[in-house]
């Protein structure tokens, strides 16, 4: 149980000290908007590296957020049975879905991102259009990251969650 236990707390870190990035990556998004709409609307000049980065900037908190969200347990939920249950219920239905659902999708996801982002990294792919990014790359590398910090969140719930159907507490100080 010890071992389940650190995994999973090293498993939290990693996606807790991820989400602190992603926040600080969401000040750069409002201030990158916000210089764009100054020079738009004050200067009536806009420069294409500025609009890419707003959507890079973005996709790196969408792709590597997603794993912060789902250990805050911030992911929408619209089900009138699972808010109704009991711990033990709640911790089958994310059970089988980690295993059955979000596990193989995440699985799916990274096999086919990684050989996306590999091959364009062996191009050095950069933006199409004049005055854009150099390193598209970089952030087609954030989609097999993200699903794989998706993925392992996914396996402390699934850890979590067997336990807690076996009736013990991987959470609690002083358990083995």
């Amino acid at each position: 149980m010890r071992f389940f236990k650190n995994l999973c707390r090293i498993i939290d870190r990693i996606n807790s000290w991820t989400g602190e990035v992603v926040a600080w990556s969401a000040v750069l998004v409002v201030l990158t908007v916000f210089a764009d709409v100054i020079m738009r609307y004050m200067f009536q000049t806009s420069f294409v590296f500025v609009q890419e980065m707003e959507w890079h900037l973005f996709a790196f908190i969408f792709l590597m957020g997603a794993g912060y969200t789902l250990l805050k347990d911030g992911h929408v939920r619209v089900d009138i049975i699972y808010q109704r249950l009991k711990p033990k219920g709640k911790a089958w239905i994310n059970l089988l879905g980690v295993l059955l659902f979000l596990l193989p999708a995440c699985f799916m996801v990274i096999d086919t991102s990684v050989k996306f982002a590999h091959n364009s990294w062996l191009t050095l792919e950069s933006s199409g259009d004049p005055g854009g990014i150099p390193y598209r790359f970089i952030i087609k590398s954030a989609i097999p990251a993200g699903f794989i910090l998706v993925a392992l969140q996914g396996l402390a719930l699934g850890i979590r969650s067997f336990f807690t159907i076996l009736g013990q507490d991987l959470d609690k100080e002083g358990e083995s």
